[in-house]
């Protein structure tokens, strides 16, 4: 009962750690999607700014997908890519967010990417050489695109399946444990009365109070064949072909030889007795009354 108990207790707390996990992640990536949506909205706000803008809007920020955001403007807007990535590099800094990420500046009316940089532990990386060169008053949409954030992801995956797998392993063994052990409880509650003597078949042995006495498997199967038909005449025939015959071994006097093993096991217990028969067979013989 207490092996059970202590599989149950650690599935369980595997279980709840998968779970725990899986709220935190789920929890932590709508933290950080709120912040980079606020960070980028400062963006736009200060990219606004040194167009002397004001009053215009900085529309909603879009989310893409695999760590992606996107920000639009309501009126045209000029970019500096220098003001560009150093606004971006302040806000994300003052928020704390990653330090890897891809910004590229789209036109609206074709989708063209006017310039784009990564950034990659707080050294950017142009990929258009605009720098020092300011892109004129257009519709512009800017992406942000956190790059390291992918593999975490892909590792985290990886952990959580590690997780379940392990809770999963955890419960398979524990109702393993538990059926092994009712079928060793049925095993140890499967056993016959014989006079003084407990007859546990499936465990080849007789038990008289305190002690155990060993039977070989023969002896078991005899002694079985007994049990079934007590005070009754089996002849020699079936009894040799029940333990021997059927198991494709021919014997002599080996039936002889074993009933005098067992008789020998019986001894102490004068109210039980394997009698001969003789030409016929063998009886097992129960004298409740001695």
């Amino acid at each position: 009962m207490k092996n059970n108990s202590k599989y149950l207790i650690r599935s369980f707390g595997f279980i709840v750690l998968f779970i725990s996990i899986l709220s935190c992640n789920t929890q932590s990536n709508d933290n950080f999607s709120d912040m980079v949506k606020v960070s980028l909205r400062d963006v736009g706000h200060k990219l606004l700014l040194t167009n002397q803008d004001s009053t215009s809007l900085v529309k909603p920020v879009l989310v893409l997908g695999d760590n992606k955001y996107q920000i639009e403007f309501e009126n045209t807007v000029a970019i500096h890519p220098d003001s560009l990535s150093n606004i971006i590099k302040r806000s994300f800094e003052k928020a704390d967010l990653p330090r890897n990420y891809l910004t590229e500046v789209s036109q609206c009316k074709d989708q063209e990417v006017a310039y784009s940089y990564s950034m990659h532990e707080n050294v950017e990386k142009g990929i258009i050489p605009c720098r020092g060169r300011e892109l004129k008053k257009e519709c512009y949409v800017i992406t942000v695109h956190f790059t390291d954030l992918i593999e975490e992801n892909k590792n985290y995956t990886k952990l959580l399946y590690v997780f379940f797998l392990a809770a999963l392993l955890l419960i398979v063994l524990f109702a393993y444990n538990r059926k092994a052990k009712r079928i060793r409880e049925k095993n140890a509650l499967n056993y016959t009365i014989l006079g003084r003597y407990k007859f546990y078949p499936e465990q080849n042995k007789l038990i008289k109070e305190a002690i155990e006495i060993s039977l070989s498997k023969k002896e078991c199967e005899l002694l079985a064949l007994f049990v079934e038909k007590p005070d009754q005449i089996i002849k020699r025939e079936e009894l040799t072909k029940k333990v021997w015959e059927d198991k494709g071994v021919i014997v002599g006097r080996s039936l002889d030889t074993y009933i005098s093993k067992l008789r020998n096991k019986l001894k102490d217990d004068n109210t039980i007795n394997i009698i001969n028969v003789h030409g016929v067979g063998y009886k097992l013989e129960m004298n409740q009354n001695s």
